[in-house]
């Protein structure tokens, strides 16, 4: 259980390079799967809207990234059930100038992304790279999931718990 967990939160860290996107909501498409899981329970990761596994409540390991705007960086895989709808992942519109995300290796950094639905065997999940960026060390930073017209904001405390 903790191999896998671990292997989880593999990712790439962000570069100068990724700047937060404006326009269309880029689409992590089913190749970027890094790993496929039986839980979307491992790790202390939480099943979110039945298809989407998010990381624990707090994620305390911070690192500076020495770019900006995005100083801080916390890996963090996300996780979805194969087969399940596209999910969209987005940080609100307030917190936008804060944090930002980044999943798939291949989106960039941004506010928002969509996971393409993947097929898969019933009871697999499918795993994604990447994680937050931060403007400073901590922050309980909110981000809306959105699955088949349903919603729910879950918060991350990064680097400090959430109150």
């Amino acid at each position: 259980m903790r191999i896998v967990a671990a292997t989880i939160l593999l990712g790439l860290a962000p570069t100068a390079a990724l700047a937060a996107r404006t326009g269309p909501v880029p689409t992590v498409p089913c190749d970027k799967i890094i790993l496929r899981v039986n839980s979307g329970h491992a790790g202390g990761y939480r099943v979110v809207l039945g298809v989407v596994s998010v990381p624990p409540a707090r994620l305390i390991q911070i690192v500076p990234t020495h770019d900006r705007p995005w100083a801080y960086w916390r890996k963090a895989g996300l996780v979805v059930r194969a087969g399940a709808p596209p999910v969209t992942v987005s940080v609100p519109p307030a917190w936008r100038s804060r944090a930002a995300i980044t999943w798939g290796n291949s989106t960039g950094t941004g506010s928002a992304l969509r996971i393409a639905s993947c097929p898969g065997p019933a009871n697999v999940w499918n795993a994604y790279a990447g994680g937050f960026l931060l403007r400073s060390p901590s922050a309980c930073v909110p981000l809306r999931f959105s699955v088949a017209g349903r919603s729910r904001i879950v918060r991350f405390g990064l680097g400090r718990a959430c109150p």
